[in-house]
């Protein structure tokens, strides 16, 4: 049975209020849209609602006009014109868009005819805008523009870093960073050490600029919070976010239930790693960094794909032995229409930023997918979770107003990291050899017992700095201390950092998140928790587990984190016990992998 109608190319009819040929480019071209909406009479719920939705729509189309200006400057961070075109937006278009955002929030609050707005995830959008109107001041929006204008550095800077390697003519090359990442997975251990050492040393030059940006940004971020009346950043960030369904104390526990239950597992997986290796090399002595991505077998790396095209058709097909599991094509639809739309750029290329992304586009309701490929397991991986994203997007495209449409990351992520593990069986599409299928699910799953440990690492090295953003410790040096304590929390005791010390004390500046999007982090560790729920449900009933999946991301945001979960049938809990068990599933598929 079709659980979706089969998807076509978007065919939307032209909204009321704005057309899509609407061409941004000066302020006083959108500013009469805004002063109609702060002027126009509202005398009746019906008249509300238009309002709503043509408030909506206006943002829907500023929001896709972002969009478009930030894509095409991480497709190319080395155009000074793309450049130009996104610091526009910041500059002169975002900050009359806060101080207009908060006028209508107030507007819609403040309507008699509030009440009568019944239709489910008013409720919700409306808390928002209270949260909002709340926290709003004059004074920050000058230093969120400036804010923006420092985060966009980030990608610049580490977009243009290269390293130099000798390909396999013996011939020097320059290679991007994600590039020279696939080079970790040689069987080589001397070309591991030498690539790990140059990628480190590579980062390690610029760290003090790093360091310089991240510090100008915490402070900036520190004098919004204490604008708006909070104690530091975090506080004023889990009101900004919205997070309503959790607190900080619900972090640390995450962060306490990670460490007893989860990282004791990267110590068995590390000696078992360590010892495998030494079987294969018998001057193999220590365990070290470049040693963490090797088939501890000796096995060359995995290729699923050779290039973007390819990795793009076989996710497809992929998404489409998903569909088969219950009937329809609705996931493999998703991305074929991205591909005649041209919605993707998958390759990594020098000049590119770093990372990946899918971007939802609020008005064609088709989003854009981001990435770095390099012909890695890791790409794959990416590939199918920037697809649960798109999916996402999708599901949530013909939701009637934006706030419906944009869920918190803890859904958005539960999408993607869901999808990571509802493809999994149909992985033989990359990998023909049983063999070769079988270690790439065992590295997956040995992934997501890495990737809570390290969450937790880079949300609780988050509380730290902004907890004590004015404290005399939260000197470089003392950023550089707590960040080593909590990194060596959070890791296993067999990796030896002897003599690499300074890379270790820098390892943070990797993390994009901590420039650009601070405090989105914990997310990712959230919503693995819930993947790993709505894979085990998968597994028991496939078309139970995949329409409760579904069923969770249509609601968009329109209900509760706590009651989307329970769409999918996944409990929304922190514990031990909690987590305990749903790592015990995982750690189980992988002894039965390996048996």
């Amino acid at each position: 049975m079709n659980m979706e109608p089969t998807l076509t190319l978007p065919t939307r009819p032209a909204r009321p209020f704005i057309g899509e040929e609407f061409v941004l480019k000066t302020w006083d071209e959108v500013k009469p849209l805004y002063d109609n909406l702060v002027e126009r009479p509202l005398n009746n719920a019906d008249e509300l609602r238009q309002w709503l939705a043509d408030r909506s729509e206006l943002e829907s189309y500023l929001s896709e006009n972002f969009a478009w200006r930030y894509i095409r400057m991480t497709c190319d961070t080395s155009d000074a014109d793309l450049i130009n075109q996104f610091n526009f937006f910041i500059t002169e278009i975002q900050p009359q868009l806060s101080a207009y955002e908060n006028t209508l929030d107030k507007r819609t609050v403040e309507s008699p005819y509030l009440t009568e707005l019944r239709e489910k995830g008013f409720d919700i959008a409306l808390r928002g805008m209270k949260k909002a109107i709340e926290i709003f001041r004059d004074e920050n929006i000058p230093l969120q523009t400036e804010i923006q204008t420092e985060q966009r550095k980030y990608g610049a800077l580490v977009g243009a870093m290269t390293i130099q390697v000798n390909n396999a003519d013996g011939v020097s090359e320059e290679i991007t960073l994600p590039q020279a990442g696939t080079l970790l997975q040689s069987p080589d251990r001397a070309l591991r050490e030498q690539v790990w050492l140059k990628i480190q040393e590579r980062r390690y030059r610029d760290k003090d600029q790093l360091d310089e940006l991240y510090t100008r940004l915490r402070d900036l971020r520190h004098q919004v919070a204490v604008n708006a009346g909070f104690a530091n950043f975090r506080d004023y960030m889990f009101a900004a976010m919205g997070r309503f369904d959790y607190t900080p104390q619900d972090c640390f526990d995450f962060h306490a239930s990670v460490s007893k239950a989860v990282v004791p597992l990267l110590d068995q997986l590390a000696l078992e790693r360590k010892e495998k290796l030494a079987k294969a090399d018998v001057s193999f002595d220590v365990l070290r960094p470049w040693d963490a991505k090797v088939d501890p077998d000796g096995l060359p790396a995995l290729k699923p794909f050779e290039t973007g095209n390819e990795l793009l058709n076989k996710t497809i097909t992929c998404f489409n032995r998903l569909d088969a599991a219950v009937g329809g094509s609705y996931f493999s639809d998703c991305l074929r229409i991205m591909k005649a739309m041209g919605h993707l750029d998958l390759e990594s290329r020098k000049g590119k930023a770093p990372g990946g992304y899918n971007y939802p586009l609020e008005e064609i309701g088709v989003p854009f997918i981001f990435m770095n490929a390099t012909s890695s397991l890791r790409d794959l991986v990416t590939m199918v979770h920037e697809g649960g994203h798109a999916v996402h997007s999708f599901l949530t495209r013909d939701l009637p107003l934006k706030p419906f449409r944009n869920p918190p990351m803890e859904v958005a992520e539960l999408a993607s990291m869901s999808m990571e593990l509802l493809t999994m069986d149909s992985w033989d599409v990359f990998f023909e050899n049983p063999e070769d299928l079988k270690r790439a699910k065992i590295q997956h799953l040995e992934s997501i017992i890495e990737t809570l440990p390290w969450v937790a690492t880079i949300d609780k090295f988050q509380h730290w700095v902004y907890e004590t953003a004015v404290d005399p410790a939260a000197t470089v040096d003392g950023r550089k201390t707590a960040w080593v304590r909590i990194f060596e929390e959070f890791s296993d005791t067999i990796t030896s950092w002897d003599g690499l010390e300074k890379y270790e004390a820098y390892s943070w500046q990797k993390q994009l998140h901590l420039y650009e999007v601070p405090f989105y982090y914990i997310e990712y560790g959230i919503a693995q928790l819930g993947a790993i729920g709505v894979w085990m449900n998968f597994r028991q009933d496939p078309q139970k587990g995949l329409q409760g999946y579904m069923n969770a991301l249509k609601l968009g945001y329109t209900a509760p984190i706590r009651d989307i979960y329970r769409a999918a049938d996944v409990p929304f809990d922190f514990s031990e016990a909690h987590i305990g068990r749903l790592i015990q599933f995982v750690w189980d598929e992988i002894e039965r992998l390996k048996n």
